[in-house]
């Protein structure tokens, strides 16, 4: 069941902070060196590898003299700013051994929410990848707001294999598989595959406690499960196992593959973004838009919540407000009241024909199916 890993052309890897640094936040030139090792074998004989990484804001805690990972964003983004430098230089020196070289790339969830940034970043990596380049990936923490940022790395690999139409994802971490228990626990089991959602049950899945990184066994499953809802079969162990997982050896936890290629646009909507705002609706228009995957009109919304504009990502809520889907919104918030409860018809005939659509078209909407 693994022969999708060994056999994969084209590679998304992610490795998180701990496994690149020192507890003080210095670089560990051994680990870097140890995994571009791997990267480079698996280059050799003829695959693509996207290397999605961690490590920026690790990488600055020492040049800045900080002993933790900063809580406040701004100096968090100080530290990235320093750190990055650090961290691609690094992978730069140690692919160079290979005769390799690396382009850095840098992404906001909002590059994912619009169109015309995620189809640059797509080009970009397809580019990087013909020429040769080792695109090595990371969330741009300079900039990124709390309400831009991922988070963590692992979702912004998920996306990322899906953005590259990768064949594999392979998230290597501190903890060198997902166990039914803490991997501390006498009598923890080890899960080599997970098949579906059903085989989550009564897992726990706790951070994995890393003093410079932001993920945890929480974030690499919601990973997992972005990426083989997209038909991507992914591995999660070890930066010590790499080698193993790429050979698609039985260590770590594997992924089976449970969906086909989404599009793109909805995959991010659902994924990549959060709602600025919620659309409650009614009874009916839960219906029409979940069920019948119909465009949402004014008439069936009874409220609206938040500060957003057209164009936004808004969450759409049933009668007991629980999200069932989310979209991208036609209108400004202080314009929807107005609109509340009325057909479209008469929206067009009293304030002119760009009020005769809908509040958000079935094309820009997406079911989270795990809110139903």
């Amino acid at each position: 069941m693994r022969d999708r890993i060994s056999s994969a052309s084209k590679v998304v890897v992610k490795v998180g902070s701990s496994s690149l640094t020192t507890p003080q936040g210095t670089i560990d030139v051994d680990r870097v060196d140890a995994l571009v090792d791997v990267l480079a074998a698996r280059r050799g004989v003829g695959a693509q590898i996207v290397l999605v990484s961690s490590g920026a804001i690790a990488a600055g805690l020492g040049p800045l003299g900080l002993a933790v990972r900063p809580r406040d964003l701004a100096t968090q983004q100080a530290a990235a700013s320093v750190g990055q430098g650090v961290l691609v230089a690094r992978y730069t020196s140690s692919f160079a051994r290979y005769g390799l070289r690396v382009g850095q790339v840098l992404l906001t969830a909002d590059d994912m929410m619009r169109r015309s940034h995620h189809v640059n970043a797509q080009r970009t990596l397809n580019r990087l990848l013909e020429l040769g380049i080792m695109p090595v990936v990371n969330e741009n923490d300079t900039v990124a707001t709390d309400e831009i940022r991922f988070g963590d790395n692992d979702r912004l690999a998920a996306l990322v294999a899906h953005l590259t139409r990768a064949d594999a994802l392979v998230l290597l971490s501190d903890v060198d598989a997902l166990y039914d228990g803490p991997p501390s626990r006498a009598g923890s089991r080890r899960l080599a595959e997970i098949r579906g959602p059903e085989d989550l049950v009564g897992v726990e899945l706790g951070r994995n406690g890393a003093a410079v990184g932001t993920g945890g066994m929480i974030t690499k499953v919601q990973a997992a499960k972005i990426a083989t809802g997209a038909g991507i079969p992914v591995v999660l162990t070890a930066a010590a196992h790499a080698a193993q997982a790429l050979a698609g050896a039985d260590v770590g936890t594997y992924f089976h593959p449970g969906g086909r290629h989404p599009g793109t646009r909805l995959l991010w909507l659902a994924h990549a973004t959060t709602g600025r705002g919620r659309l409650h609706l009614d009874d009916g228009a839960v219906e029409a838009v979940v069920t019948r995957r119909k465009s949402l009109l004014p008439a069936g919304v009874t409220s609206v919540e938040g500060d957003f504009s057209a164009g936004d990502p808004v969450d759409l809520c049933g009668p007991l407000g629980r999200v069932v889907a989310r979209g991208l919104v036609n209108f400004d918030a202080v314009e929807i009241p107005g609109l509340l409860g009325r057909s479209t018809r008469d929206l067009g005939s009293e304030l002119g024909p760009e009020y005769e659509r809908e509040l958000i078209h079935r094309d820009d909407i997406v079911i989270l199916e795990a809110h139903q």
